[in-house]
């Protein structure tokens, strides 16, 4: 397990996504709440597209491009185009910082390929 810090917590307001790095990995990190941090694959499974440029909803995130939504639990699409899940992340706050364990994946969704 490899904790990376991302960002401050202040950094990230809730409802909001960012683009994070890890190992050459794009990650989109979503703050749903004060305590609350979720984290997935930033390129969508349908298209070419970043994440962290879309929209969350509830525990989702909505691709800017064609409109596909994401759950951030288990990275499975919830809305078409897309239909093949992205990979999702252990994700937490903690010491006044974003974390996100790349090395934990939560489900077995390849990372996208386009």
């Amino acid at each position: 397990m490899t904790w990376v810090r991302v960002a401050g917590a202040d950094e990230l307001p809730a409802g909001e996504a960012l683009k994070a790095e890890i190992d050459g990995t794009p990650v989109c990190v979503v703050r749903l709440d004060a305590e609350t941090v979720k984290a997935v694959h930033d390129v969508c499974s349908h298209e070419d597209e970043a994440l962290h440029e879309g929209w969350v909803e509830d525990n989702a995130i909505e691709c800017p491009a064609h409109g596909s939504m994401f759950d951030l639990d288990s990275g499975e699409p919830t809305m078409l185009p897309a239909t093949r899940p992205v990979p999702s992340y252990r994700a937490r706050i903690a010491e006044g910082a974003i974390w996100v364990d790349r090395d934990q994946q939560l489900n077995d969704a390849p990372e996208p390929r386009h």
